[in-house]
């Protein structure tokens, strides 16, 4: 019997953002020999993915709405580029279901998962509910949606136990939520996040959970194909946070025991099993006093994801794409090994001290080297940061054997770049390293903001 053809790979893929993550994108395409062709802004205009591209297309004016988030604009690209396949990347229309579904109905492939697995997930109170079903552990709190009636209201807060927190059910990024210390500010504060969510994400609906005092920011990441094959690659620490915006994270998370951990990525791959789930993902959890709590999956790459590649091995990206043609995976999870230690730091464009963004012209710029450093960055000398995006310039990613020599790596990553003529978060990161808290691995998602304001105190 003769064997099977391999599927093919793509020709060529439209990769549908911008910055870091494009070239990143760019980049895995190019080692796998298939041709990109690139959308930007006319802000975008001379980016260094877009020069390095085989096909580049502007797609409008340097408003996201106009451009990134152009949705025919986008698919018109793919249709006069001949472009097989879309990939989102990160933000922007990446967990955007009617995206999804007008590339599919356009007849491309969309790099990610199913529109309906994206629609299904990215509503927190579905999400929780399927995760429950599956076996994956979830921060105690209403079952499904809080009703409109007031009692009821009270008493699933009496029963949860406060602090409580309460959240949007199509929120993200640290928006739709408010945390209640007392029953009597208990009901107006669920008619305020009613009010928020519908204006932010054009659904009222809200759910309740227990408010974790000192948890710390745990991921696992998963890929799974659509032959029932799912993995979980490793674990990932994101507790280094401000208003849950993520400033470092490593990999993988100290001081928790393997076999807690095995249990909880064997239930994240199984429920990616259950649930059909296509591609990279990632579920993020909270983590306090050994126990994991389900709060939200994640249906796309994600910043963070340099640090699983480096102490596993395994190219997220090319994965996805390699799923997204339709291969079976040949990673099974005996093969998942880890091996040392890996830290991220996101460098962004803003005032260290009010984190306010800095855009602007970069007048002199050296990235780090050396052993055990990787830098993911679209920026160079004398390019100019946009002030209509998001302030993130670059990643850099160390590893090492420990996580001590990974910190060592860091220290002295941190101390090599330069960036000229903007403001940048390099000192904080400088300052983070050498933290005693961090050093020892000893912080919760609280930690950064409570620091900050008691150093604010003191001055």
């Amino acid at each position: 019997m003769a064997a099977r053809k391999p599927l093919p790979l793509f020709d060529k893929i439209l990769i549908a953002n911008r910055g870091e993550i494009a070239l990143r994108i760019q980049r895995a395409c190019r080692e796998m020999g298939i041709k990109t062709v690139v959308v930007h802004s006319e802000a975008d205009s001379e980016a260094k993915y877009v020069r390095l591209a085989d096909e580049s297309v502007c797609i409008g004016p340097a408003a996201p709405a106009q451009s990134y988030l152009n949705m025919p604009a986008i698919i018109a690209a793919a249709e006069v580029t001949d472009a097989q396949a879309i990939h989102p990347g990160y933000g922007f229309l990446s967990e955007n279901a009617d995206f999804a579904e007008k590339v599919e109905s356009s007849g491309f492939v969309f790099i990610g998962p199913k529109a309906e697995t994206i629609r299904m997930m990215g509503d927190k109170v579905n999400a929780k509910a399927l995760m429950t079903k599956a076996g994956v552990p979830c921060v105690p709190g209403s079952e499904g949606a809080l009703s409109e009636e007031p009692m009821e209201i009270l008493k699933i807060a009496r029963q949860v136990g406060y602090p409580v927190i309460i959240k949007a059910a199509g929120g993200g990024g640290g928006r739709g939520m408010r945390v209640v210390n007392t029953e009597a500010a208990l009901l107006s504060a669920v008619a305020l996040t009613r009010a928020e969510a519908e204006s932010a994400f054009g659904n009222s609906t809200v759910y309740m959970e227990r408010f974790l005092a000192n948890p710390r920011h745990i991921e696992i990441q998963v890929l799974a194909d659509a032959h029932k094959n799912a993995v979980w690659l490793s674990d990932r620490d994101c507790s280094m946070q401000r208003r849950h915006q993520k400033i470092i994270e490593e990999a993988p998370a100290a001081d928790i025991p393997v076999r807690t951990l095995t249990k909880i990525g064997d239930r994240c791959a199984e429920a990616c099993r259950k649930i059909g789930y296509l591609g990279a993902g990632t579920f993020e959890f909270l983590y306090q006093d050994g126990e994991f709590f389900f709060i939200e999956m994640n249906t796309r790459i994600q910043v963070e994801h340099p640090v699983t590649e480096m102490i596993t091995g395994v190219d997220i990206v090319q994965e996805q794409i390699k799923i997204a043609a339709g291969h079976k995976m040949t990673l099974r999870q005996r093969d998942i090994v880890r091996h040392g230690h890996s830290i991220e730091c996101r460098i962004n464009a803003e005032d260290p001290e009010t984190f306010a963004p800095s855009p602007g012209r970069i007048t002199s710029y050296h990235a780090p080297g050396g052993p055990g450093i990787r830098v993911d960055s679209h920026v160079y000398h004398n390019y100019f940061v946009p002030p209509h995006y998001d302030s993130m310039i670059g990643k850099i990613i160390s590893y090492g054997d420990t996580r001590e020599q990974a910190i060592a790596r860091m220290r002295v990553a941190l101390s090599e770049m330069v960036v000229g003529g903007i403001k940048t978060n390099l000192d904080l990161h400088q300052d983070l390293l050498i933290d005693e808290n961090f050093v020892r691995s000893n912080y919760s998602i609280h930690y950064l903001e409570e620091r900050m304001a008691h150093r604010k105190s003191v001055k």
